[in-house]
């Protein structure tokens, strides 16, 4: 089968490689129709993710058609058309069972790695390292779905691919990073980043009862998308400062919740963006938190701050002081797709969320090299690559 794969910082190729296999008799091998590059997939790009090895598979957003089952698969059948979460979970473990998939103890065959640098390990993710599984992504003709019975959801005929793909991820992670919100009626929130799961933390946000939502990016075309579909306010940070704008928008109070859809590759300006930019790059810190520091300083006292953004280690500069000051609450981490999925699929269908509303390429998957070049650097307006095998 043809698949992306990849083979060191700004290397990604298309290969030819073996079809994947039943390994476990709770495999599945789905047969892909539709897969995405996750802004996720960029840290791997830029080379910020250890662990990876030459020849990995990359891709953790995808879908598809179910071509083959182990014995022990009973929800899923040859045919079933399925959206696949991107975090591998057993379904039986302490934090499955409270759903909580994205740390599940059973599906990472590699968490002694992964407990060195963390402590514990989480789930396995599809195609994001070995530290984190080292299984193959989505970005391919074929993929193996361990688990199957756990994470695929079957979905309706009457949807297209494109309104249901991102249930993989980004769709829920926007979800996910509201919901951490608490969110009461009258609420303001900011977001930082228009990207994917920025726009889908907008949205939820205002599903979720918010009344206002400022959207913080300072890429034109991005922060007219947010205005135009998501009716929220902006602020261009390469024109304005972000902590002044914050202020005067929210009656010198500050938003009640801050989500910092960004992470660890945040753009910043001056001497700070250029030390954090220097550390980063001799790997003296692993993260660029300059949207972190930001969201400490701009939220409310007693507010909550939100992080979806996948950050992978060590940060400097950052201001507990403040975040103790004010009182500040933290949620954060990779997102429990398996427990949204039912009520997202209901939001879809009842046209409450049109999720194909970011898509702005479609490619084959020959074209992947080009388009990661592309997603990263944001040219030709690119907000999300969808890509057909």
């Amino acid at each position: 089968m043809k698949a992306l794969c990849w083979y060191g910082k700004e290397d990604v190729r298309i290969e030819k490689i073996a079809d994947p296999k039943i390994l476990n008799p709770h495999d599945a091998i789905v047969k892909i129709t539709l897969t995405a590059i996750c802004g996720s997939d960029l840290h791997l790009y830029d080379g910020y993710i250890p662990t990876m090895r030459k020849g990995d598979v990359l891709g953790h957003e995808f879908m598809g058609e179910v071509v083959e089952i182990g014995p022990e698969v009973k929800k899923l059948a040859k045919g079933d058309r399925v959206v696949v979460p991107f975090p591998i979970s057993c379904g039986h473990c302490f934090f499955c069972n409270q759903e909580e998939y994205s740390l599940c103890d059973n599906s990472n065959p590699n968490a002694a790695v992964a407990e060195k640098m963390y402590g514990y390990s989480g789930a396995a993710l599809f195609g994001y390292s070995h530290m984190l599984g080292g299984y193959a992504g989505g970005q391919a003709e074929y993929a193996r779905v361990p688990f199957a019975d756990i994470g695929p959801i079957k979905v309706p005929d009457e949807l297209s691919d494109e309104q249901v793909l991102f249930l993989s991820d980004i769709l829920p992670t926007g979800y996910q990073a509201a919901a951490n919100c608490a969110i009461r009626g009258g609420d303001t929130v900011a977001v930082w980043g228009c990207g994917p799961v920025g726009l889908f933390a907008m949205q939820s946000a205002r599903l979720l009862g918010a009344e206002r939502v400022i959207a913080i990016d300072c890429v034109p075309e991005r922060l007219e998308l947010a205005r135009a579909t998501r009716q929220v306010e902006t602020i261009n940070f390469a024109e304005e400062s972000v902590l002044e704008g914050l202020r005067e928008l929210s009656g010198g109070r500050g938003p009640d919740a801050c989500i910092d859809a960004v992470g660890m590759e945040a753009h910043g300006f001056g001497p700070l963006g250029w030390y954090d930019k220097a550390k980063q790059t001799v790997r003296l810190q692993t993260d660029r938190p300059t949207v972190l520091r930001e969201a400490i300083q701009a939220c409310r006292k007693g507010g909550t701050v939100s992080i979806p953004g996948v950050y992978g280690g060590l940060i400097d500069k950052f201001n507990f002081g403040a975040a103790f000051g004010k009182g500040l609450t933290f949620k954060m981490g990779q997102t429990h797709v398996q427990k949204y999925l039912p009520d997202l699929l209901e939001r879809i269908a009842r046209g409450e969320i049109a999720p194909n509303d970011i898509i702005s390429h479609r490619l084959s998957l020959d074209q992947g090299p080009e388009a990661y070049r592309m997603f990263r650097e944001k040219a030709d307006g690119c907000i999300k690559v969808v890509m057909k095998p």
